[in-house]
């Protein structure tokens, strides 16, 4: 029986949920997710978790920040005067924003707190930090 190897295709459902079993993303209702193992287009420990894994088993893997989206980087977190944030967007804890960075690229910003001057915006993956764990179901070979 085939078994995963770097440079697979692989379409796989996933059921994702936090260290307190709340979850955060589920593949379930939707078509699979479709990658190739080994070209970093998800988080490291999901394909490894999948490596050896034959058409049709499940799996369970618990990640560790390192193996997920990293620990959470103080350095992304940035007090900015709330003045130049555009009057029109609702500044709420919680709201995510979009921003440009000096080499082009967009950046997500989630608000942290803010008060009538400052605005704290968290530029750290959701996740980061997290212990993610995943019910992995590898569905089929490309």
């Amino acid at each position: 029986m085939r078994q995963v190897t770097d440079g697979d295709t692989v379409r796989v459902h996933y059921v994702g949920t936090l260290a307190d079993g709340t979850e955060f993303d589920n593949s379930s209702g939707r078509d699979p997710i479709e990658f190739t193992v080994g070209r970093g287009q998800v988080v490291a420990g999901f394909e490894n978790a999948l490596m050896g894994m034959a058409e049709g088993d499940t799996k369970s893997v618990t990640l560790e920040p390192d193996d997920a989206y990293g620990p959470h980087n103080p350095d992304l977190v940035h007090a900015v005067e709330r003045a130049k944030i555009p009057a029109e967007v609702d500044l709420q804890v919680g709201t995510a924003l979009q921003a440009t960075n000096e080499r082009g690229d967009q950046v997500r910003l989630v608000v942290i707190e803010l008060d009538t001057d400052t605005v704290t915006l968290d530029a750290n993956h959701p996740l980061a930090g997290k212990t993610l764990t995943f019910e992995l179901t590898l569905v089929a070979f490309v």
